[in-house]
This record gives C-alpha cells, structure tokens and sequence, in this order.
C-alpha cells in the first residue's frame, strides 16, 4: 500500500535542497517513502473538513522505489537508519562543546568591559 498521505500521521518536509522528506510520525512506516503497513493499527484519516482553507501547492513526485527484493527495503532503510543514529552521540557532543565555548568566551568579553580591559577587548574605561 502506498503512503497514506491522509493519514494525520504521515508528514511531508521539503528542504531548500528540493529533498522531500515523507514519513510516519510514529515511526510505523518501514518502507517509508514509499508503502505504509496494510494493516497499520494506527491509521487515522485527518479530519475532512475542519474548516481548513486548502491551497493548490503540488508536491514533487516521489523518487523510485530501490530494486530491492522482498523485504530488503525495509532492511536498507534500517541499515541506513542506524547510520545516522550512530553518529548522533559524537554530534551533540560536538554541538555541546561548542555551546560551552561560545559560552565561556562571552563570559570573558563581559569580565573584561566591566573591568575595562585593554583596548580592543570590548568597552574599556578612558
């Protein structure tokens, strides 16, 4: 089965790149981009008419399906999910690290203008 796109699970991202990101919020679309479970539990229509103003905006067509046979998609995706989960610890080490050094070097700059520092270090007394 295709991807549910009224499912009020399923969500589209497009990024600058012109990528399109289609994917189950609650992460029960294995084959995601391309098939939603046939029996998924969690399958809910989004609301027809809620008083909703819709615009004519046209989604990109969805990119091939890999020639993989049988359940080996859904194992590549896996594969490749893995991937990325694997360098998430290293990424937001580095994100913290760099956090902590803008951090400490504001607090530096603001030390040196209420103390006056020397010239060219932020706002010294004259």
């Amino acid at each position: 089965m295709p991807m549910r796109e009224e499912c009020k699970n399923f969500q589209s991202r497009t990024y600058n790149s012109g990528e399109v990101a289609r994917f189950c919020v609650l992460d029960l679309a294995p084959e995601a981009p391309w098939r939603c479970p046939a029996d998924c539990s969690k399958y809910e229509p989004r609301m027809a008419d809620a008083g909703w103003a819709h615009g004519t905006l046209v989604e990109p067509a969805l990119e091939s399906e890999p020639d993989v046979p049988g359940d080996d998609a859904a194992q590549l995706l896996d594969e490749a999910e893995d991937i990325v989960n694997a360098v998430v610890p290293e990424a937001r080490a580095e994100v913290e690290r760099n956090q902590r050094q803008q951090e400490r070097s504001g607090w530096v700059q603001r030390l040196r203008r209420r103390r006056g520092g020397p010239p060219g270090t932020g706002d010294s007394k004259r």
